[in-house]
């Protein structure tokens, strides 16, 4: 438990100093540790979940239940106070990290799209889909003279078939 502390401290007072302008993979690995840290403080929090369960239990087979239920809560809240107290300074520790992250990817993204290449990217793909959408109103006004010639043909078919 203490090496836990003092290997949690010694990481929030190294991500004081995170403050790069690309992610690196050490903050990759940083966050990771820090997920790993608060795994084990959920496991610290179930046992005494788990061993406060247990008293209370305990407690219902003795005379003066009240007095122990009293007991057994308060060495509960002894034991999950500073398990709190580093889940909020881990919690803030990761959300500040995930936030740096975020924004260096954001960064990335904004400046892989105002480079050059992507800009004609776009453009060409601006002009492609034009002239697919010119192509289908075509299509579209090419039909809709087809059905208004429709009768037209019908009748010269007809007038062509006959025989007399």
């Amino acid at each position: 438990m203490l090496r836990l502390i003092l290997s949690f401290q010694a990481l929030i007072f190294s991500c004081a100093f995170c403050g790069s302008v690309f992610a690196t993979p050490a903050e990759e690995a940083q966050l990771e540790q820090l997920n790993k840290i608060e795994g084990e403080l959920e496991l610290q929090r179930d046992w005494a979940k788990y061993r406060w369960d247990k008293a209370n239990t305990e407690c219902y087979q003795r005379y003066w239940v009240n007095s122990c239920l009293r007991d057994s809560r308060t060495q509960y809240r002894k034991e999950i106070d500073p398990i709190s107290a580093q889940e909020l300074e881990l919690h803030t520790v990761q959300r500040a990290l995930r936030t740096s992250i975020k924004d260096q990817r954001d960064a990335a993204k904004i400046a892989e799209r105002a480079s050059a290449e992507k800009a004609a990217e776009r453009k060409a793909n601006q002009q492609e889909f034009d002239e697919k959408q010119k192509a289908a109103a075509a299509r579209a006004a090419d039909l809709e003279k087809r059905r208004q010639d429709a009768p037209k043909r019908a009748q010269e078919n007809k007038a062509g078939t006959q025989l007399d």
